[in-house]
């Protein structure tokens, strides 16, 4: 299972830190196969998969990244297939897509730190790796479908040709690459932490349902990129794009939602707003929610807890659902190590999607 994942960052160097900064190749490559815990027999392939294009002193790692970007969705691919022998196509897409996305294999290089090895002569780039730092230190756990800074393409290009140069140094033995480089993408986002969160292709259809609206993503392909674009009762919501088709897809739909919220704020389902905005959980927030309910004459909260995890690292999720003149209302909390933590993660998304919902 996927847990929580505890970032630990070293920001891109601002310019006058020279004494910090890794200039020296040799020195970067080693620190590298350290991480790696490989030596290469062809050093000049970790040299290409650490130089940007834009420093055009030396060949980059642009013919890398592509082989890493085939190489690495193969080893996923194989990895997911037998991880779930009983998975549909679509749950093996969804987790495929999930760890091989720009979104994941960028906060995999912030959290080993890649972005300082590489030699560029790129403007903006450092600040622009910075922005998105920042950004995902403030993150309670991994965002798999993307958070509030867009991730820079560069970091998971950087993956994706550390991974090739792996693939490529091990004779283009897959099976190899997949021993030394796996380690690198843990914690790998699996199967049962994706069916905790919400997702929004789905959240997408049952909202417009309830609504009696037809939903409608129509898909395309454009050099090497993937749209989506959703259509509510014919008219186009929202558009978004990405290397992969499923997280295209998956950009589309929290787009759309993020502009229905405010069309359908009276009648969405809670679990929408909780989805959307992520807000810190409320000290108290179990007691609260069943006095509000006392105050408001709805029946007392009804929650529900599922076990997921080992015997040995049990972990909780809890929903809490309330009746309301207007129908139930659900919403489901964030994983944690107790029954009692997971119950009051729920209540606190409650509150907040009661809050936002003007409910109360």
């Amino acid at each position: 299972m996927q847990s929580p994942v505890n970032y630990t960052y070293m920001l891109p160097m601002e310019e006058d830190d020279d004494n910090q900064e890794i200039a020296d190749m040799e020195a970067s490559m080693r620190a590298v196969e350290n991480l790696l815990g490989y030596r290469f027999k062809n050093k000049k392939f970790l040299e290409e998969a650490l130089t940007h294009p834009s420093y055009t002193d030396s060949a980059s790692y642009q013919r890398l990244e592509f082989v890493g970007d085939a190489a690495l969705g193969l080893a996923v691919s194989n990895f997911v297939f037998l991880s779930y022998p009983d998975a549909d196509p679509g749950k093996l897409s969804l987790v495929r897509a999930a760890n091989v996305s720009t979104e994941n294999l960028a906060r995999v290089a912030v959290r080993h730190q890649l972005y300082k090895y590489v030699r560029h002569n790129a403007t903006g780039l450092d600040e622009k790796v910075r922005e998105f730092v920042i950004t995902v230190q403030q993150e309670d756990e991994a965002e798999v479908y993307g958070g509030l800074v867009k991730a820079p393409k560069v970091l998971a290009d950087i993956v994706e040709s550390l991974a090739a140069a792996v693939y490529v140094d091990c004779n283009f033995d897959l099976k190899a690459m997949w021993v030394i480089f796996r380690h690198i993408l843990e914690p790998i986002v699996m199967l049962d932490y994706l069916e905790q969160q919400p997702q929004p292709v789905t959240m997408l259809f049952e909202v417009c349902q309830k609504e009696g609206k037809q939903v409608d993503i129509k898909h395309w392909r454009e050099g090497e990129r993937n749209h989506a674009s959703v259509y509510v009762d014919g008219h186009l919501v929202a558009s978004a794009s990405s290397e992969h088709k499923e997280n295209a897809k998956l950009n589309a739909a929290k787009a759309a939602l993020g502009k229905l919220s405010y069309e359908l704020r009276d009648t969405l389902m809670v679990n929408l707003f909780s989805f959307l905005n992520g807000d810190d959980e409320i000290e108290g927030a179990k007691q609260k929610l069943h006095d509000l309910c006392s105050k408001k004459k709805w029946p007392a909260p009804i929650y529900k807890k599922r076990e997921c995890g080992s015997a040995h690292e049990r972990r909780y999720v809890c929903s809490v659902e309330i009746e309301i003149n207007k129908g139930v209302l659900f919403v489901m909390g964030k994983e944690k190590p107790r029954v009692k933590g997971a119950e009051s993660s729920a209540a606190s998304a409650m509150l907040h999607g009661l809050k936002d919902s003007n409910y109360i």
